[in-house]
C-alpha cells in the first residue's frame, strides 16, 4: 500500500469479550511499527468511538485521561487531537464480538472505503456465527463436521433439547452461535442438563448450536495473506487441565498450549493445508485462527476466529514466534497486504 500514515486499532466491544479485546489491542497497538506509522488507540463500546491514546512516528505513547478524550468523527473518521484533525486512514480491527467481529464495523468501513485488517463484512458475519460458518462448509469435501442441532430464542426449549438428546446423544456442548472466548459454554453429560444449558448460552445470544462431542485432541492453527497467497503458522495442541478449552482454561492458566505441536508431519501437514483451504473458501482476509479436533476417524472443524486473540500469551503471537518471526514486521505484513 504504502499510503497508510493513521492507524486506528480498535478494541473494546458490546460483548463479555470485551476486557480480553482491551488487552489484545493494546497489545496489537504497542507492536505496531512507529517508525512507519502514527498509532491511535480507539475504545469502543456501545457506540461511544473515544481515542484513549497514540502514539506518533519515533515518539511515545500518549494516554489520554479520561474526560479528555476526544470522540471519533464518524461522519469523515477523524479525531481532534489538540486542536489538530486527524484523518485516521486505516483500522486494525481488535474488537472481540460485536460489533468488530461479526461485520457491522467492516460494513461502516467499507462505505466509507477506508481498508482494515480483517475480513471483509460478508466473510465476518458468515464466520461470527458458528451454525451458519458450519452451514456454509457442509458441502466442502476436505474437512469433518460433528452433527449438530440449532435453537433460536423463543423455541420450546424443552422439546428441543429432548429432540437433539434423541438426534445427537450425550455428551454433548452447547454454545452460542455468535459468542467468542467460551462465554456461555457448557459441555452436557446427563439429558436433564441440556434445557438450563440451552437457556445459559442465551445469555450471550438469540442462538444456539448443540454439537456432538467428538472424542480426540484439539488443535488450532492460523493462517494470514503474504500478499501472494495463504499462509498457515505452526500448529499448536491446546491440552486443558479443565473438561474443555473455557475461559478459566484460556485465560488463567488451567491449560498446556504445546507450540509447535508434538504431532507427525502428515498431520501437522494435513491442518494446516486444511487451515488454508478453509481461509480460501470462505474468503477471509487478515490473520484468522481456526480450531479443530482431530479424532479417530478424521479432523473436526470447530469454529473460525476472524479476530483472535492478540495478548501477550495468545495463540497467535505463540505461532508467530515459533515461525522464528518478528511480531511487529509480521503485523507490517498484514497492514500492508489487506
Amino acid at each position: 500500500m504504502g499510503k497508510i500514515q493513521n492507524i486506528a486499532v480498535f478494541y473494546g466491544s458490546d460483548s463479555s469479550e470485551c476486557e480480553v479485546s482491551c488487552r489484545s489491542g493494546e497489545y496489537t497497538a504497542s507492536r505496531i511499527d512507529d517508525t512507519r506509522y502514527n498509532i491511535y488507540e480507539v475504545y469502543a463500546r456501545f457506540g461511544r468511538w473515544e481515542l484513549v491514546a497514540f502514539r506518533r512516528k519515533d515518539s511515545m505513547r500518549v494516554a489520554l485521561p479520561e474526560g479528555a478524550r476526544p470522540l471519533v468523527d464518524r461522519n469523515d473518521f477523524s479525531v481532534n487531537v489538540y486542536g489538530e484533525k486527524v484523518k485516521l486512514d486505516y483500522v486494525y480491527v481488535m474488537q472481540h464480538g460485536k460489533p468488530g467481529e461479526n461485520g457491522l464495523l467492516q460494513g461502516y468501513l467499507e462505505m466509507l472505503g477506508i481498508p482494515y485488517s480483517s475480513c471483509s463484512s460478508f466473510v465476518s458475519t458468515i464466520a461470527f456465527d458458528k451454525y451458519s460458518c458450519k452451514s456454509y462448509l457442509r458441502d466442502a469435501d476436505f474437512v469433518k463436521l460433528a452433527p449438530d442441532a440449532f435453537v433460536r430464542k423463543g423455541d420450546d426449549v424443552d422439546a428441543f433439547a429432548a429432540r437433539a438428546v434423541a438426534k445427537l446423544g450425550l455428551p454433548l456442548f452447547v454454545k452460542p452461535t455468535d459468542g467468542g472466548s467460551s462465554f456461555g459454554i457448557s459441555r452436557v453429560t446427563e439429558a436433564a442438563a441440556l434445557a438450563d444449558a440451552v437457556n445459559y448460552a442465551f445469555t450471550e445470544g438469540d442462538s444456539v448450536i448443540v454439537e456432538k462431542s467428538v472424542p480426540g485432541r484439539e488443535f488450532t492453527c492460523a493462517v494470514y495473506r503474504d500478499g501472494v497467497s495463504s499462509k498457515a503458522l505452526p500448529v499448536i495442541e491446546i491440552v486443558s487441565e479443565n473438561d474443555y478449552f473455557d475461559y478459566d482454561a484460556k485465560y488463567n492458566g488451567h491449560s498446556q498450549e504445546l507450540c509447535p505441536a508434538p504431532i507427525d508431519d502428515s498431520l501437522r501437514d494435513e491442518i494446516q493445508k486444511t487451515s488454508c483451504r478453509i481461509y480460501d473458501y470462505l474468503g477471509c482476509k487478515g490473520i484468522v485462527r481456526i480450531d479443530y479436533i482431530s479424532s479417530e476417524d478424521g479432523l473436526y472443524f470447530l469454529e473460525v476466529n476472524t479476530i483472535p486473540g492478540m495478548t501477550s500469551a495468545s495463540l497467535v503471537p505463540k505461532m508467530v514466534r515459533a515461525a522464528g518471526m518478528d511480531m511487529t514486521a509480521f503485523l507490517t505484513g498484514i497492514i500492508e497486504n489487506s
